[in-house]
């Protein structure tokens, strides 16, 4: 007997009909939410699971994912021999690109800081410290190796005047010293704060928030300058290394 034969059925007096259905629903009702009459799950007509593409099969079979864990597919998170596969809780770990600069050191004059990558575009260094009362000098050096790209040199009493000495050395040669400046913006005993802006094409300094001098790139390999060194007559708060945008 198919389907149509049984809605044709006669009726028996005083009962239901022979093909009855659950209380309030119409005749042959289909799963809530589907059409008349479904197959099991992987059977033609009839739709997926919710979110599957149609006719998915039981799992693991042909043309279907696998259960986590199977070959070629990813274990539950946290499963041994899934080295790309975190653990439980939280999603998986951003993809690493590198520090700009190793743990930072202890903040102890002299001071070296190694910078991982070397300099580049758009690399900030910020120191902040304090001057001393009775300083003479301080210098901050970027160096590659042996050579200094960057020497900073800040003197508080060179023939009874303060001066701002920045220069280079490359192959044990000092270069030419430049020294014109219209301020000296440190004081001693007072606290400061410098910035030191790597572009392509040189080093730009401000101090307490005001730009205070550019130095021409003598050393061109960026990358290779991987130190930065302070040392003499201050005290440091902090150094920190970013990346402007």
């Amino acid at each position: 007997m198919d389907l149509s034969d049984a809605l044709d059925f006669p009726q028996q007096s005083n009962t239901q009909a022979v093909d009855p259905v659950w209380p309030g629903q119409p005749a042959n009702p289909a799963w809530p939410g589907q059409p008349a009459n479904p197959t099991w799950p992987g059977q033609p007509v009839n739709p997926a699971w919710p979110g599957q593409p149609p006719n998915p099969a039981w799992p693991g079979q042909p043309a279907n994912p696998t259960w986590p864990g199977q070959p070629n597919q990813p274990a539950w998170p946290g499963q041994p021999g899934q080295p790309t596969a975190p653990g439980w809780p939280g999603p998986a770990p951003a993809p690493q690109t590198g520090p700009l600069v190793a743990p930072m050191p202890p903040l102890v004059v002299p001071f070296n800081l190694p910078l991982q990558n070397g300099l580049f575009n758009k690399m900030l260094i910020t120191i902040t410290g304090e001057i001393k009362p009775n300083t003479k000098a301080f210098t901050i050096n970027l160096t590659r190796g042996n050579d200094i790209a960057f020497h900073l040199n800040p003197r508080f009493n060179e023939s009874g005047k303060p001066v701002i000495v920045r220069n280079s050395m490359v192959g044990d040669q000092w270069g030419k010293e430049e020294r014109a400046l219209n301020s000296f913006p440190f004081v001693l005993g007072k606290p400061f704060e410098m910035k030191i802006l790597c572009t392509d094409t040189d080093f730009k300094v401000a101090v307490n928030k005001s730009h205070l001098l550019e130095f021409k790139h003598r050393v061109r390999e960026l990358n290779q300058i991987k130190v930065l060194s302070v040392y003499g007559d201050v005290t440091l708060s902090s150094v920190n290394v970013e990346m402007l945008q």
